[in-house]
């Protein structure tokens, strides 16, 4: 039998920077609403319809999965109290009795099974949720709160994929669309707090569920204020319009330290950086000669430009200077300390002279023009980093122009395959689900791709994503995730540039434990007696 207290424990305490918690001896505060400014913009209020992190920050507010995920990356129970794997192909939830709906409705396996089909309805989504979902071949009701999800065959990672799908009331939302939720209606789930408001691009106001079936929250509303401009964001916090900040400005950081009146905390997160390249098209958008002219090919589909392009990319140069320390190069598609990180993988070493060789064996000695693409209010210093790569680029003979969007007019634009070289930036608790997501073979039918702006495939890379998905034993999965990743990066499925540090400003009287994860969840900020 396999429970959740047997090998779901992910390691990351190793990386952690300060991962302590803030904690300041004040006296008391007497406030009861707490003031949060969030470094990206919230694009849906639906919680199955934009699988992007300031979305699920917000949802988690709302709405609870059955298994949820600690500070560092370590699973525990929610809505669901234990899962035992049954046998190879069979998972069994117990679920947590007594719970209640913010509208005072029961909690039950119907809600579980219409939350679980909804994503695939979803067919519009920009960034579906399908992957943690389509793997489950059926679902039993054993009974109101015991539940049984068949998988075709053996699956170790179906308690990790529940952690991303939140449970929605099905009296409510079954005749609900994305477009009434985004409108602030039924938005209805059993989490600790409730929607009261929500300003498209300002903020998202909060009132605690006073109902609650867990730990009431300390703060009776909530105050999520939307400030993806990092001067605007550190300002709102040294004016007192909010308490704490995420996303501190790097070049703020030290004189932030040096301020007794506020607390910083930095953690390395599980978000890496990398650049995706269109690899399925022979003609690829805005790749031209250095004249304008359409070229006969795309050269991305060529693995030689695709190392050098890799080898191009100064990541010693964009952590230190561009990211002000704030980072640190990557050679993975995920950070250290995830499960499937691959230490024998090393950095790309820059090597321009290298890239030009590369470059002229495969055909392009006088280089080529394209326009590279990214967000430019989602990472630290995003379109910073665009301009620099694009600088880097220059160097070996590509001429690339630079094209930067906010996030919501990005992601529609990359999720419809308009780019041909585009930023993205990913975090995930296993490999395995990041190479599922990231740079499996695109399939509407398996969820598999969903996020594979570039449409790289490779059968021998999926073969082995499933088979450590399949993996009950976490050594095994460990193993073969490592090697999934190894073969699908010789290849240059995608192009690693950095994992990003995690960082938080929290006025006096306050305290917070940075996240693994990079979100900033309201009830676990708490007031310092």
């Amino acid at each position: 039998m396999t429970t959740h207290h047997k090998k779901y424990r992910l390691a990351a305490l190793s990386v952690l920077l300060g991962a302590a918690t803030v904690a300041l001896p004040v006296s008391a505060q007497s406030i009861s609403t707490l003031k949060l400014g969030l470094a990206a913009d919230i694009t849906s209020l639906d919680p199955h319809y934009v699988n992007a992190a300031p979305n699920i920050g917000l949802a988690h507010h709302i709405f609870e999965t059955l298994v949820d995920v600690d500070a560092n990356g370590q699973l525990y129970p929610r809505l669901a109290t234990s899962w035992t794997a049954v046998d190879d192909t069979t998972w069994e939830f117990t679920l947590r009795k007594g719970v209640k709906f913010h509208d005072g409705s029961d909690f039950t396996a119907e809600d579980v099974v219409f939350s679980l089909d909804r994503p695939a309805t979803l067919i519009n989504s920009p960034g579906p949720f399908t992957s943690y979902t389509k793997q489950i071949t059926s679902k039993q009701i054993v009974d109101p709160y015991t539940i049984r999800l068949k998988t075709a065959t053996a699956y170790g990672a179906l308690p990790l994929d529940l952690s991303s799908i939140y449970i929605l009331s099905k009296k409510n939302a079954q005749k609900v669309t994305t477009e009434e939720l985004n409108a602030g209606n039924s938005v209805i789930g059993t989490g600790p707090f409730k929607l009261v408001r929500f300003q498209s691009g300002n903020r998202v106001e909060l009132t605690r569920n006073e109902h609650y079936w867990g730990t009431k929250p300390e703060w009776q509303q909530v105050e999520l204020r939307i400030l993806p401009n990092a001067a605007a964001r550190l300002n709102a916090l040294l004016a007192h319009d909010v308490d704490a900040i995420e996303g501190v400005p790097p070049a703020d950081l030290q004189k932030l330290k040096q301020n007794d009146q506020y607390q910083v905390l930095q953690r390395t997160s599980w978000r890496t950086l990398f650049w995706t390249l269109d690899q399925y098209r022979d003609s690829s958008p805005e790749i031209t000669d250095k004249a304008g002219k359409p070229l006969a090919k795309n050269p991305l589909k060529d693995v030689r430009v695709r190392e050098a392009i890799s080898k191009a990319i100064n990541r010693q140069a964009i952590t230190e200077r561009v990211l002000e320390g704030v980072g640190t190069p990557a050679s993975n598609i995920n950070a250290p300390g995830v499960l499937g990180y691959n230490k024998s993988l090393t950095v790309e070493g820059y090597d321009p002279v290298g890239a030009k060789k590369l470059l002229a064996e495969a055909g392009y000695p006088d280089g080529f023009a394209l326009t590279i693409h990214g967000p430019n209010n989602r990472y630290i210093n995003d379109q910073q980093i665009v301009e620099t790569t694009a600088q880097l680029l220059a160097k070996i003979g590509i001429q690339a122009k630079v094209d930067t969007q906010p996030l919501t007019v990005y992601l529609p634009k990359a999720k419809a395959n308009e780019y041909s070289i585009a930023l993205l930036g990913w975090g995930s608790l296993a490999t395995d689900f990041t190479l599922r997501t990231l740079v499996g073979t695109p399939d509407p039918q398996t969820g598999w791709g969903s996020w594979n702006w570039g449409r790289y495939s490779n059968p021998q890379v999926d073969t082995l994503v499933k088979q450590a998905l399949a993996a009950v034993d976490q050594t095994r999965r460990d193993a073969l995730a490592q090697q999934a990743a190894a073969t699908a990066l010789k290849d240059y499925a995608v192009i690693p540039s950095h994992h990003q540090y995690a960082t938080w400003a929290v006025r006096k009287g306050l305290n917070y434990q940075g996240r693994l994860d990079e979100f900033s969840f309201a009830e676990q900020f708490h007031r310092q007696p």
